[in-house]
């Protein structure tokens, strides 16, 4: 397991929000804590210049993130912010690289803030500034040689950015299980040719959810991509304060299982989740992910 994380990416932010500091910082102390094999890497700064934001974002988007106003209430602007989301950028763009460059799928997850998959070409919105995922989806397309990508984001919320961004893209899939209603209240059907959504409504039980994820993750399977990028939030965690959904750690641990079974490069960045449990649930998802990629085949 390959642990892409920037120390600076908790230099900014308050305790006072649901997206602060605390969830990498703990995330990071937990992990280097219970799995000292793992290996922990720095992104590299080049993967985050503006010649790369601007395969996905207008100029003006890019200029917007140096200046001192607030993009909303939920996306404050923070000093710096803009050099932030762009090492979470250049970490997407590693794991990309790492996943399609490895002999074998060696598991490699960006654990970075701020997230990314509501950021559209043109707008900073709920926590998100640049879209990582969808960066580095048409960077392994364009220059790591993927020919086919497919973004998995089974966070409780919906990526409407990453959906706008990949809408009628060529050789990209997008698919999302995710809680309806609810922010930012995208994702009700499929559009075509390549973006399929399961909406899960609010308090749905255990099963019925799962249900959903796997129906979204066969449908990348079916795709038979080079690269497999996931979007994983961990708020539709049973006592996530901020979703109404009712997942457990063993679930999360469920889709790790699936993600190393599938026997493809794959990379995973890390979305949304704002639960103190945080760290457990990565945990439970990268062990179990980890430990399926090593399994005899």
């Amino acid at each position: 397991m390959l642990i892409l994380h920037d120390p600076r990416c908790s230099g900014y932010g308050s305790a006072m929000r649901p997206e602060q500091p605390a969830r990498v910082l703990r995330s990071a102390a937990h992990l280097r804590r219970t799995h000292p094999d793992w290996t922990w890497r720095e992104p590299e700064a080049a993967d985050g210049d503006d010649a790369t934001l601007l395969t996905v974002h207008s100029a003006a988007h890019v200029k917007r993130l140096s200046q001192p106003r607030d993009f909303d209430a939920d996306t404050p602007f923070f000093p710096e912010i803009g050099d932030h989301a762009r090492r979470s950028v250049a970490a997407a763009i590693g794991a990309a690289r790492h996943a399609l460059s490895s002999s074998s799928p060696e598991p490699v997850f960006s654990l970075m803030r701020p997230p990314g998959h509501h950021a559209t070409a043109e707008q900073a919105m709920g926590f998100c500034y640049l879209n990582q995922i969808a960066i580095a989806a048409l960077v392994a397309r364009g220059r790591l040689g993927a020919r086919r990508v497919a973004v998995w984001d089974f966070d409780a919320h919906h990526g409407n950015g990453t959906e706008a961004i990949l809408l009628g893209r060529d050789g990209v899939l997008f698919t999302s299980a995710h809680q309806h209603p609810a922010y930012p209240g995208t994702g009700t059907q499929d559009r075509a040719p390549n973006i399929r959504n399961w909406p899960v409504p609010p308090r749905s039980p255990r099963l019925r959810h799962m249900q959903a994820l796997r129906a979204s993750f066969d449908a990348v399977l079916a795709f038979a991509p080079d690269l497999i990028l996931v979007s994983a939030g961990f708020d539709a965690y049973a006592r996530d304060p901020i979703t109404s959904m009712t997942l457990e750690a063993e679930d999360f641990a469920a889709l790790g299982g699936w993600l190393g079974q599938a026997r493809r490069p794959a990379a995973a960045v890390l979305e949304g989740g704002y639960h103190d449990d945080l760290p457990l649930l990565i945990d439970a998802f990268l062990t179990s992910w980890d430990k399926a990629a090593k399994a005899p085949a």
